[in-house]
């Protein structure tokens, strides 16, 4: 089973994240893919895959809230970062109309030069989309002929919006947000209708703790560990075998991201 979505940078993993990746590979995790969300983190993300060679890679790019910090330095910057074999999509990139920490404008423009870049480097990307979907797929559709794969990550939209990533021939990346019994029951409905060679599998770590850990973790910070409970849960929601479809999201992850 692999994890797309680790966000190993963080803060929160300052102290220990060497050993939050070898409990992950304790438990079974096969690979992850460490998240780039600006140009420093994205460098740092990089740098931290190289420490584990064929287990870790991670992405470059710019995530909408950071939207306001493109310019032609920071594109050279994820330029020079995604010529890196460990660096093996763009992203995360894409549209946040729920925060707008960055204004839509900004957003928009950093989003179609990321595509740009996956274009022209023939690289996948690594997508981030809330309560922006219209938007999202009108600035999207005319790169998706030009790009190798394109993965939505974290995806919490509707069925209609399920319906049309998956038309647009979309992966989708799904997290413990369907194992939140509050907010996450209209999600872990959708889940059959995700086609098997279309799902993806994350944690998000340190964010997203799946709400129905046993036992509760005395710390509210999520980690790549867990994926296996994630799977575990979808599996059971999907009707499907956990060990098998751990295997499958890992063989997606593995072609999608082009991974040896």
């Amino acid at each position: 089973m692999f994890d797309i979505g680790v966000n190993l940078t963080s803060s929160q993993f300052a102290k220990d994240a060497p050993q939050v990746v070898e409990d992950a590979r304790s438990a079974g995790v096969t690979g992850m893919l460490i998240t780039g969300t600006n140009a420093p983190q994205s460098a740092k993300a990089s740098l931290m895959a190289q420490l584990y060679p064929g287990y870790c890679w991670s992405t470059a790019g710019v995530h909408p809230h950071d939207a306001s910090t493109w310019n032609p330095e920071v594109a050279r910057q994820i330029r020079q970062l995604a010529e890196r074999p460990e660096v093996v999509a763009i992203g995360e990139c894409g549209l946040d109309f729920n925060r707008n920490f960055s204004t839509p404008a900004q957003q928009e423009a950093a989003f179609s030069a990321q595509l740009a870049l996956a274009a022209e480097l023939n690289l996948p990307v690594f997508l981030h989309c809330r309560e922006a979907h219209a938007r999202f797929v009108a600035l999207l559709e005319p790169w998706l002929d030009k790009l190798p794969a394109a993965v939505v990550h974290c995806f919490t939209g509707s069925a209609e919006e399920l319906r049309s990533c998956l038309a647009l021939g979309l992966s989708i990346g799904i997290t413990g947000w369907v194992c939140d019994e509050r907010r996450g029951l209209e999600l872990r409905a959708l889940l059959p209708l995700i086609p098997a060679e279309c799902l993806l599998l994350e944690t998000d770590a340190p964010y997203l703790l799946p709400r129905d850990l046993k036992p509760k973790p005395a710390s509210r910070r999520n980690e790549p560990g867990f994926l296996p409970h994630i799977v575990q849960q979808v599996a059971a929601w999907r009707g499907e075998d956990p060990a098998w479809l751990g295997k499958k999201t890992d063989e997606n992850a593995r072609r999608v991201f082009r991974l040896g």
